[in-house]
């Protein structure tokens, strides 16, 4: 059963364009009732009506977003009783506008760091409102995918992991990884749906705290 309240918070930033500067927000540890309600009452049917935009605009299908077939109440469903997994949520004026899980289980790949553990990022996405990839007015916050990094940074740390994250991207995020986050693209993994794996090692995680604010 999904909890009621976060099992922490911890007070962030994010840009809002409406507002045209830097807004407070809130990271929440662990993905709540509320969040999954914002998900199914607000995300969805944005999503959808930002498909039938491109639909409409005859954009392909594979230049859709590639995450819109997933469904976070299934996700939580199959993590909420594993003690090695952890959700995370951003909320900012009283909205879920991101969610991340994190898997504890999985080891790190970069030379000099394999075997040893690093914090897995199973599944990021941000509301379809603040997203890049999506038809319609620029994101309604920006800084989404840098404050949930950095959250997996900061629990890869809290867990004696050093800042080693490692995730296997979507295709229309690895730019993001490899650019903006500086991670390590160690190429397609057969052994998952031939998605690009990507990895953050302890000396890249201290580099990106530093950044501060991104998109």
């Amino acid at each position: 059963m999904t909890a009621s309240t976060p099992s922490d918070v911890r007070a962030i930033e994010l840009y809002s364009h409406g507002a045209e500067t830097f807004v407070a927000a809130e990271c929440w540890h662990g993905i709540v009732d509320k969040n999954l309600a914002d998900w199914e009452a607000e995300w969805l049917p944005d999503l959808q009506n930002r498909l039938k935009l491109l639909n409409q605009r005859g954009v392909e299908r594979r230049f859709w977003p590639q995450s819109r077939h997933w469904d976070w109440r299934v996700k939580l469903r199959d993590i909420e009783k594993r003690l090695a997994n952890r959700s995370f949520a951003l909320v900012c004026e009283g909205m879920t506008q991101a969610m991340m899980t994190v898997d504890l289980t999985k080891r790190a790949r970069l030379a000099g760091q394999q075997t040893q553990h690093l914090v897995y990022i199973d599944y990021i996405e941000a509301a379809p409102w603040n997203r890049n990839d999506l038809l319609g007015a620029p994101p309604r916050y920006r800084g989404c995918g840098t404050e949930l990094i950095l959250a997996a940074i900061e629990l890869s740390i809290a867990e004696g992991y050093k800042g080693r994250v490692g995730l296997h991207s979507l295709p229309q995020a690895n730019r993001f990884y490899a650019n903006h986050c500086g991670m390590e693209d160690l190429g397609q993994d057969a052994a998952y749906e031939d998605l690009r794996y990507f990895e953050l090692s302890s000396e890249q995680a201290q580099k990106f705290i530093g950044k501060g604010q991104g998109e």
